[in-house]
């Protein structure tokens, strides 16, 4: 279907799914005792999220961003646009913003001020992939899936221009 524009298969859906249940029991045990409220980063890491809430045994509330820095280029633009905003109010919880991918960091930094003035009591950051060759703003990412290098990564919530999110598995565009 997509052979002529997407490489081969770099993780598949069973390592995606290992990680997320290792990520999930990882955040219940750094929260043991309190609420959480994951934050999913639309529309890319819709897929991640679902996951890792399946395996998070604690109080949580969820709740979805739509923010921007790419359009329809393969690069950052470095300009944060929100498209959504949160509903729920963050002030005194602890805060898990989920997200595809950290590339530049720019949209992920944009989002941790953003979150702080809001007056949020903790941010943490967790991340499909990490792709830390892109970065452009020194950003840690708390829970990070994989790391991978530097491609254009597709699949599994991960798109080019709308496209491939619903492949089951984490590839590359070819050049």
């Amino acid at each position: 279907m997509h052979e002529e524009t997407i490489g081969t298969v770099m993780i598949t859906q069973d390592e995606i799914a290992d990680k997320a249940r290792e990520i999930g029991r990882q955040i219940t045990e750094d929260y043991k005792g309190e609420e959480i409220v994951m934050v999913g980063i639309l529309r890319g890491a819709v897929l991640w999220m679902a996951d890792i809430m399946k395996s998070v045994e604690l109080d949580m509330t969820i709740d979805f961003m739509a923010c921007s820095s790419y359009g329809a280029a393969t690069r950052s633009s470095g300009v944060v646009r929100i498209n959504k905003d949160l509903d729920t109010d963050i002030d005194g919880k602890n805060v898990i913003i989920v997200e595809d991918i950290v590339d530049s960091g720019v949209t992920l930094n944009y989002l941790k001020g953003y979150f702080e003035s809001r007056g949020a009591k903790t941010i943490r950051i967790c991340s499909l992939l990490d792709k830390p060759t892109g970065r452009r703003v020194d950003i840690g990412v708390d829970y990070v899936g994989f790391t991978v290098d530097d491609r254009f990564i597709v699949g599994y919530g991960l798109d080019f221009d709308q496209r491939y999110r619903n492949l089951p598995y984490i590839t590359y565009l070819k050049d």
